[in-house]
Parts: structure tokens; sequence; C-alpha cells
């Protein structure tokens, strides 16, 4: 009998995997040392890599739960975008920055209830609950801030101080970003929870039959989906100081397409936190080498398609091999 390993894959399968993701990052590296040795190998360089890494690797989280779980989660940029205003209004303002994170998160949160109660309870499927949710959080949060961009007020800076303040030399949200991604890794494969969440998107009848309840699984999936993008809005808001309607844009593709180059399959069922954050490292290092060589977004936005075309053909391939 094949051994299997903690994503639902045979053992070994999950570490060649993630041996060739860091091959790629070795390769990025190697391109931008020598493309850009006096920018690209400096401390400050990485540093802005992981800051720019943190907010989609949060997110990321989120979304590998979701679609390991046979899901898919559009709406998590949108859903940012609203937290991040509504955190930032002036009444939400006046009870300080703690109860500023704590209106982001339980926003990004409530939002991923909605969504899951619409999937799991209303049978919709996900494609079309996550893209109403998109559509109706990004414009709420364009009706909550009329369109205007929201400063956070200075006697709230301690939101900013996250970017700001450094602890051997990150700064505090790139901690976050690894709180998030270490608490994600043990709530996946160490906990009964990572356990129906591989068995529900594996097989959704026969997790039904071995008594899992399939409906409120899923609603938890979404709202932990939910709930990453609530941290993520604190994050964009100390990065920026500001909460805006704007923030997120795009980011859904950029979290699934992070998630698809970790591993993960669409269909759900296999997937790791670690290929996922890896993949997010990917993408950030090209956006990073595309922008210390003065390369075009455009350039940059194909480089990404056809590697996420790559890795989508590889996936195919790895399900037809025998095993």
């Amino acid at each position: 009998m094949t051994r299997k390993a903690g994503n639902g894959a045979p053992a070994g399968v999950g570490e060649i995997r993630h041996l060739g993701l860091v091959a790629a990052l070795v390769l990025l590296c190697a391109a931008g040392l020598i493309t850009e040795p006096e920018n690209f190998a400096t401390s400050g360089n990485a540093v802005g890599v992981l800051v720019l890494a943190a907010t989609i690797g949060v997110i990321s989280v989120g979304q590998t739960f979701v679609i390991i779980g046979g899901g898919i989660d559009l709406s998590v940029g949108s859903v940012m975008a609203l937290a991040s205003v509504w955190a930032t209004t002036v009444a939400t303002q006046s009870y300080g920055p703690a109860v500023m994170a704590m209106c982001a998160i339980l926003v990004g949160t409530g939002s991923g209830v909605v969504t899951g109660l619409l999937i799991s309870y209303g049978r919709m499927v996900p494609f079309i609950a996550t893209l109403a949710m998109l559509v109706a959080a990004r414009g709420l949060a364009q009706r909550m801030s009329d369109r205007r961009t929201q400063l956070i007020r200075p006697e709230n800076d301690a939101i900013e101080a996250l970017s700001t303040t450094k602890l051997l030399g990150l700064p505090l949200l790139v901690y976050i970003f690894a709180a998030v991604a270490v608490a994600g890794w043990l709530l996946l494969n160490r906990t009964t929870f990572g356990r129906r969440t591989f068995a529900v998107g594996g097989n959704r009848e026969a997790a039904r039959l071995a008594g899992i309840d399939v409906r409120r699984h899923t609603l938890l999936l979404y709202a932990l989906s939910g709930f990453c993008c609530g941290i993520a809005a604190i994050i964009i808001m100390a990065l920026t100081t500001t909460g805006s309607s704007t923030h997120g844009d795009l980011y859904e593709l950029d979290a699934i397409a992070a998630v698809i180059i970790g591993g993960t399959l669409l269909t759900g069922g296999r997937g790791t936190i670690t290929g996922s954050i890896l993949g997010v490292l990917i993408f950030t290092l090209i956006t990073n080498l595309f922008i210390l060589n003065g390369l075009q977004t455009s350039d940059q936005l194909i480089a990404k398609g056809v590697i996420i075309v790559i890795a989508v053909l590889l996936q195919r391939r790895g399900l037809r091999s025998p095993a």
C-alpha cells in the first residue's frame, strides 16, 4: 500500500514539489544577482520582498484552505478593501487602534460567513457566490468611503507602527505573516479540522457518509478565508496608513495563482501551506526583479500568466501519472 502524506498525495511527492519551488526561487535569486547585483543583493531589498509578500501571503493561507476543501474564493481582494474602509471610518477610529484592528477582522470574518452560508446552505456555486461578494463588498466599500481614501489619524499610529517598528531587522508585519503561515500549517496538518478539509475536498459524498458535517465545514472554510482577509486589511493599512476601496485590486488572482503554483489542486483534496507560501515568494520575487530591471507591468503579467499555465499543465500531467 502506498503511504500517503498529510496533503493527500503519496509520501515524498509533496517534498519533491517543494524542492522544485525552492529551486525556482534560487534561479530567480540568481537572475537578480546577474541582472541587478548592486540593488538585488541588499538587506533592504530582501526585507522589501518579505513586506511585499505579507499581504498576499496571509490571504493565500485562507485561500489554500478553501481550494483544498473543493471551493474557491474570488472575493478576497474586495473583502480586504471593505475591511480596511470600515476600520478607518471616523466612527471606528475614535475608539483607537485596537478596535480598528478588531473591526477589520470582524468585517472580514463576517463577509466570509455570509459567503459560506450562500454556498453551504444556499447551495450556490462557489464561483457565483464569491463573485457576487466580490462585487458587493467593493461597492459597499466605495459607498462607505464615498470613493475617497481615508487616512489613519496620528493618534492611531500604532497601526502604522506595524510596518515601521522592526524586530531583528524585520518589520512586525512580517512576523504577523509568519505567524499566520505557521498557524495555518498546524491547523491543516495537525488537527481534525485539517483532515476534514482534505476529506471534503477529495470526495464530499464520502466525507458526508463518514460523518462529517460538510455544510458546516464549508461555512467554516469561508469564514477562515474572511478572517485572513481581515488580517491582511490590517497589514495594508499599516503599509499605506489608509483605508481605501481600491485596496486589494486583483489580489484574488494573485492569491489563487500562488496557491496553484504551490501545488494545490483546483479540484480540491490536495495542497500544502508550505507550497502556497513558496508560490507567494516566487511571484513576489518576479515582481521585484521586473521593478529592479525597469520592465513594464504588462511584461510582468505575461510572465505570471505563462507560469500559471505551466503549473496547471504540470498538475494535469501529475494526475495522469500512475500511482
